[in-house]
């Protein structure tokens, strides 16, 4: 039996998922009537085709500001614009939706003013894409049955609205470098992976930092963690091992993990080198 102790997806708990489908599909019919490839309509929207196909399959949810601009490249004629209060109130459902032992830090998130993330043997959650944590599930033991892995994806995918909100936190990212060589998901998938790095790591809220394989003295052995400091509250620390989360609001505590960040951040490369970095492992530079 699974006995890992994650969270299912809020939309698919509350039956919302229905609704992003179906709006999904509406967008695939109007994008089509246009015809227009993902790839073109992301270009006209500012997102990418992987956003835009998520988008049509009903796991990333659509924001407001995006089917304003749908809507008029479309010429649908306000019917997605019409569609945006059901989707506040859906969203308003996953909020609170999320299991007891989850919902803290879940809640921590969704309301963070900055957010930083260590990461050792994967790309960051907030970073994945969809094939990227899709590869994640399907390979991980025991093995989980298609309609988790589903889940698991679309719940991943939809914490990632973070940064679309405005205004977005304040974040960091340092990702060890072993964790970008390994080709999770196939050559392919991981080429996706790290463009979507690029693409986030360019962003004026977000700084990404790889840790290089070579340096000797490392700071963190112990493991990934993450630090945010939600809206009017003090700073947190979240840990996670083996599926099993811990939320440290302790003051000490939570300062231990604090300085210890710091001193990643300062051993790691810079964010420009790391964006370097990334180019030539794509072979761009």
């Amino acid at each position: 039996m699974d006995r890992e102790e994650r969270p299912e997806s809020a939309i698919e708990e509350d039956g919302t998922s229905e609704l992003f489908i179906a709006i999904g599909e509406q967008l695939k019919v109007l994008r089509i009537r246009a015809g227009l490839t993902q790839r073109e309509f992301g270009k006209l929207v500012g997102y990418t085709e992987g956003q835009i196909s998520a988008l049509e399959r009903g796991v990333r949810i659509p924001q407001p500001d995006f089917l304003d601009r749908a809507d008029e490249i479309l010429n649908a004629g306000g019917v997605l614009i019409a569609a945006k209060r059901a989707i506040e109130k859906a969203q308003a459902k996953a909020r609170v939706r999320h299991p007891g032992w989850f919902r803290d830090y879940a809640n921590a998130e969704a309301q963070a003013v900055s957010l930083h993330d260590y990461s050792t043997q994967a790309v960051p959650g907030l970073l994945q894409t969809e094939a990227y944590a899709r590869a994640i599930f399907t390979h991980r033991r025991p093995l989980l049955d298609e309609t988790t892995i589903e889940k698991r994806v679309t719940d991943r995918l939809a914490r990632q609205q973070l940064f679309e909100r405005w205004p977005a936190p304040t974040s960091s990212f340092v990702v060890e470098q072993s964790a970008l060589n390994r080709p999770t998901g196939g050559q392919d998938v991981m080429k996706g992976q790290l463009r979507q790095l690029l693409r986030i790591g360019s962003l004026r809220t977000v700084e990404l930092q790889v840790m290089p394989t070579e340096c000797d003295n490392h700071p963190s052995q112990d493991g990934s963690f993450i630090l945010l400091t939600p809206k009017g509250r003090p700073q947190v620390a979240y840990v996670e091992i083996y599926g099993h989360p811990r939320l440290i609001t302790d003051h000490d505590e939570v300062g231990v993990f604090a300085d210890r960040y710091g001193i990643i951040r300062a051993q790691a490369l810079t964010p420009r080198e790391s964006l370097s970095l990334i180019e030539k492992m794509l072979g761009e530079r």
